[in-house]
């Protein structure tokens, strides 16, 4: 070793998952568990999560500037206006995950996100109030693929017309946007 690298500063320790690549390692550090209230936002996150099942996490990561392109910023109002020929534009789209029944069901979400709006329900207050002790701290160190929580969020999705919402996917949602701290113990951003 020398002395520069004995300047340089240790680099903190993280989930180990968020070891293994720079992209990881910078939405680790100042995304992945944040607190996110903005009801656009989360749902933008759970879409994203959506297209995640069966490939990894990088990947989506990858493409999400592409994803917020083809999906016109997931504003809501706009992607529920989507078409047959907006599903075709979209399975030909290379800047996303092109899976035609998780862009149907993105559309498909995006009217139910409105359908709850046009009713007054918030999407953000319906989502943290089935979290009323949030975020849900992990001391075990212990990460699971779902919870009785996520399962009732999921069924809590489905009853008002979400696809693409099963438990894993909903606890992978909940712990991206603050719900679950799912940090491990020795993570510089758990909180004990």
């Amino acid at each position: 070793m020398t002395d520069r690298d004995s300047d340089m500063p240790a680099e903190p320790p993280r989930c180990s998952w968020a070891r293994t690549d720079p992209l990881l390692r910078l939405y680790h550090d100042q995304e992945w568990g944040m607190p996110v209230h903005d009801s656009r936002a989360l749902w933008e996150m759970l879409m994203l999560e959506g297209f995640q099942a069966g490939l990894s996490w990088l990947t989506v990561l990858r493409r999400r500037d592409g994803f917020r392109r083809a999906f016109r910023g997931f504003d809501p109002d706009i992607v529920a206006r989507f078409d047959g020929a907006d599903v075709e534009r979209l399975m030909g789209d290379s800047g996303i995950i092109r899976a035609r029944a998780k862009i149907v069901a993105t559309i498909g979400n995006a009217r139910a996100y409105l359908a709850m709006r046009d009713r007054g329900e918030d999407f953000a207050a319906f989502a943290w109030g089935m979290v009323p002790d949030a975020p849900v701290r992990n001391r075990t160190g212990e990460i699971l693929a779902q919870s009785p929580l996520s399962q009732a969020m999921s069924r809590a999705l489905k009853a008002r017309g979400f696809k693409f919402v099963g438990p894993v996917i909903v606890h992978a949602w909940m712990q991206a946007v603050g719900m679950v701290d799912d940090h491990d113990p020795a993570c510089f951003r758990h909180i004990p």
